[in-house]
């Protein structure tokens, strides 16, 4: 069964570039350029995965991180972060309110699937 990845982020190019990489690995792929649009979207689909950029206008990453903790359907979900900043104690924060990975935007394509595929079979595991 194909997994799906919904990815949150306000930049339409890295969206696309995300969208890309993981299509050619076989995900299906949701996207949302708000977390707004991305919670409403959980309504008809929700994803095995999350992949959340933290600097969004509105609700940023972390707090749509922390809302997607503390939903029943999405509690347990794994949820990447994703920035273009490597600030320890963002990084932190992401990871204490519940990410379970986090990977700055300049490794994206070599370590995305990597990452994706792991997340994703740790889940399974539980």
């Amino acid at each position: 069964m194909t997994k799906t990845i919904m990815i949150v982020d306000d930049d339409s190019s890295v969206l696309v570039l995300i969208e890309i990489i993981l299509s050619r690995k076989g995900f299906s792929v949701i996207s949302a350029d708000n977390a707004k649009k991305a919670l409403s979207l959980l309504e008809k689909k929700v994803p095995d995965l999350f992949v959340l950029d933290i600097m969004m206008p509105g609700m940023n990453g972390i707090d749509l991180c922390q809302a997607l903790r503390q939903r029943p359907d999405t509690a347990a979900t794994p949820i990447l972060i994703l920035s273009a900043w490597s600030d320890g104690d963002l990084v932190q924060r992401a990871l204490t309110i519940g990410a379970n990975d986090y990977m700055q935007k300049t490794a994206m394509s070599a370590q995305m699937v990597q990452r994706v595929t792991a997340l994703l079979e740790q889940a399974g595991m539980h």
